[in-house]
């Protein structure tokens, strides 16, 4: 911990009206609602902040890790001797014609909903996505046939080097992947292109995808949405139903008997329930279809 006397003194010499949290319970701070303390969180409001705030944890040989909403996180009970930096308060959305510029921390839910108002198509199928931009960028996050890639023009990003703005190729979108899963970089804002639409109609849309969601998934109970990624050739909550896993359960945690491709925190799980439970439904998976699953939802320790 002895990082932690010199990011206080270097935040109130440098960035003294930066908000910081000391010793934050990341079990607020994530969907799962699981998760120990970190020693220090940051909240930066612009894209300097974010910088001067990295640059430090690089001298400082600092652990860091950037989170928005934490819909994608399971983190660790004994908590995290790193700086947590949240970018909910990078958060502005504007739409010029059928073009959204959004901050990073601005979550899915809101962008969705400016470009539905704005007479904007494209963007429904994101409206139920529960995690910020920043996060769905990275993991090219999708849902009912649409993913971030099909509307992202640009990405404005922090990376080791510098700021740099990427397009097309250079964002290496793939399932559950793009640019920011191999490269340390953090998304700072990007541009959404989409088309002209009818907002009557677009509401419609996104009312539609929002009451299948209810209809289909344990939305009552905490998670971090489906925890596994699909196998090629496969869909995870398949195999896991046809495995008989539904309403297996360790500890708190168990495996949702509305959607087997959820884990959720019935009863106040701990990490080590959930960590646990992920095991043994792949084991179960590749003893029954030789298929490995592996976790969509980040492991934090």
């Amino acid at each position: 911990m002895a990082w932690v006397g010199s990011f206080d003194a270097f935040v109130q010499s440098h960035l003294p009206s930066l908000r910081v949290e000391r010793e934050a319970k990341m079990a607020n701070y994530t969907s799962f609602r699981i998760g120990g303390s970190a020693r220090r969180m940051a909240f930066p409001r612009t894209e300097e902040e974010v910088e001067q705030l990295l640059s430090f944890c690089r001298e400082h040989e600092v652990p860091c890790l950037v989170i928005g909403k934490g819909t994608n996180l399971l983190i660790a009970d004994e908590g995290l001797d790193q700086l947590v930096l949240n970018m909910l308060e990078m958060n502005k959305i504007r739409v010029e014609g059928t073009r959204v510029y959004a901050q990073a921390g601005a979550l899915l839910s809101r962008i969705a909903v400016a470009a539905q108002q704005a007479g904007c198509a494209g963007l429904a199928f994101a409206h139920g996505i529960p995690g910020s931009l920043g996060g769905a960028v990275a993991m090219n996050a999708g849902a009912y046939g649409g993913e971030m890639r099909q509307v992202v023009e640009s990405v404005t990003a922090l990376f080791p080097d510098g700021v740099r703005t990427l397009r097309g190729e250079a964002l290496r979108f793939g399932y559950r992947h793009s640019v920011f899963t191999e490269e340390e970089g953090v998304v700072l804002s990007a541009v959404l292109s989409l088309e002209k639409g009818d907002s009557a109609a677009i509401r419609a849309e996104m009312d539609d995808f929002m009451a299948r969601r209810k209809a289909s998934q344990p939305l009552e109970y905490p998670s971090a949405g489906s925890t596994f990624k699909r196998p090629e050739g496969h869909f995870a909550g398949t195999m896991i139903d046809q495995c008989g896993l539904k309403g297996t359960a360790v500890g708190g945690a168990e495996v949702s008997t509305k959607h087997a491709g959820f884990i959720i925190n019935k009863d106040h799980a701990t990490f080590a329930d959930v960590v646990a439970l992920i095991g043994v439904v792949q084991d179960t998976v590749f003893r029954e279809f030789g298929v490995e699953l592996e976790p969509e939802v980040k492991i934090i320790r």
